[in-house]
């Protein structure tokens, strides 16, 4: 038993597994599995979803350039990495199978996935306010959002947040890079360094005693029915989603461009950490929507904090929580720290993703240290989630499957770490 939110609620032990409630190690496969081709339709997000933040992000390439020009050409992508056989085979405990790493941790400008989600959303109420306040023309250049006139506009406005950290950073920085007021409400977890780092950029940082959960819903609160201010709402943002999701294309076209096939005799297994499930789940369906039944989507979670894993096995009549099966949801990937999942990724994704895995935080130290001693991939502790997973996976998969099978690591942020923060990180491992 126990209390969330002043109520006490009891979960069915028959659907939580019991080394879930022990924080042990575990692979979930989720019974609720379905042909993507039966689920999709009765979804209410679609391609067509998809391929307009796709166009926007297009849209916005200009103001990309012009205002991170040491970034690219105003793409926000990351490199897929083969990893060589030795280590590949590591990676999947022996198992036969390709192994890439998308490199999420290494994106640019801000330097983890939440830019794809976090960064897309404060475009897509720039362009709102702009277009209501007659700003565009036709056939003007994006790059035009950062020229003095529109940034007055973005002056009056405030952009908050709820975050642990890195989707409050990406937030605050395309944020303050137009010239928004924002906000960032952290919780207790949140590293000193990333509050550090939004107060550099000129955000407003709120620290609550809470957790992220407490930290979202006291911004969400603060900020209901302004209309000089947009609230970013991990939870609940279908902006944030379809930003997430427009990255499947991407994925799409670099195994393509590498010559890797996907299709019934070549899956694909995409292991994706998961806190309250935004960029996963953005990224799962994205997934679908391209792959179809040929990949395999995989979350992953600490073992203190398998929100999602929880929230799927005891059903979506109602919210739940890792408190509710007496976890304590403290762990060292403080971007996954959440008690309490999505509800429009667990509606979303609930036949979909294929299986949640759990990982402790000793397995997260000591992959970080290899990525970086083996391949150079400079994690944080979230970011090496995929890799303390896909070896426990991949043992689930017979071995003709396992051998034709492509394993896509997806990590998630480190490449912004300061230099002491990481050499601390990897003295863990």
């Amino acid at each position: 038993m126990a209390a969330v939110g002043g109520m006490e609620t009891r979960l069915s032990g028959d659907r939580i597994p019991e080394a879930v409630r022990r924080a042990s190690p575990t692979v979930w496969m989720n019974p609720a599995l379905d042909a993507t081709a039966s689920v999709l339709p009765g979804l209410a997000t679609g391609r067509a979803d998809v391929d307009a933040a796709v166009a926007r992000w297009q849209r916005f390439a200009p103001l990309l350039a012009r205002l991170f020009p040491e970034e690219g050409a105003g793409r926000i992508d990351s490199p897929l990495v083969p990893l060589e056989e030795r280590l590949s085979r590591d990676v999947l405990d022996g198992a036969d199978g390709r192994v890439l790493v998308k490199a999420d941790h290494a994106l640019p400008v801000t330097g983890c996935i939440k830019a794809r989600g976090g960064v897309y959303e404060v475009l897509a109420y720039a362009e709102d306010l702009a277009a209501r306040a007659g700003l565009l023309t036709e056939g003007q250049s994006y790059a035009a959002f950062a020229d003095p006139e529109f940034r007055a506009l973005f002056a009056r406005h405030v952009i908050a947040v709820g975050s642990t950290g890195n989707l409050g950073f990406s937030v605050g920085l395309m944020g303050r890079s137009l010239g928004f007021a924002v906000e960032v409400h952290m919780s207790h977890d949140a590293k000193a360094w990333k509050k550090q780092r939004l107060r550099e950029l000129g955000a407003r940082v709120v620290e609550h005693r809470g957790d992220y959960g407490a930290a979202v819903a006291a911004a969400r609160g603060a900020f209901a029915g302004r209309a000089d201010a947009h609230f970013v709402d991990d939870e609940d943002s279908v902006d944030l989603f379809l930003g997430y999701a427009a990255a499947a294309l991407d994925l799409q076209r670099q195994l393509a461009e590498a010559g890797i096939a996907v299709g019934p005799a070549h899956p694909l297994f995409v292991y994706l950490p998961c806190g309250v499930g935004g960029a996963p789940g953005g990224v799962a369906f994205g997934l679908k929507l391209v792959f179809g039944d040929a990949v395999h989507p995989v979350f992953v979670e600490p073992v203190a904090s398998p929100c999602m894993l929880v929230q799927l096995a005891a059903g979506l009549d109602r919210p739940v929580s890792v408190y509710d099966v007496g976890l304590d949801n403290r762990t060292a990937a403080d971007g996954l720290a959440c008690a309490s999942a999505s509800m429009l990724v667990a509606r979303t994704l609930e036949k979909l993703v294929a299986a949640v895995v759990t990982v402790p935080d000793d397995a997260l130290y000591r992959w970080l240290r290899v990525m970086w001693t083996e391949a150079g991939l400079r994690l944080e502790p979230s970011a090496a989630a995929g890799f303390a997973a896909a070896g426990r996976f991949a043992a689930t998969l017979p071995a003709a499957v396992g051998a034709a099978a492509t394993h896509v690591i997806w990590t998630t942020g480190g490449a912004h770490l300061p230099a002491e923060e990481f050499e601390a990180t990897l003295a863990r491992g």
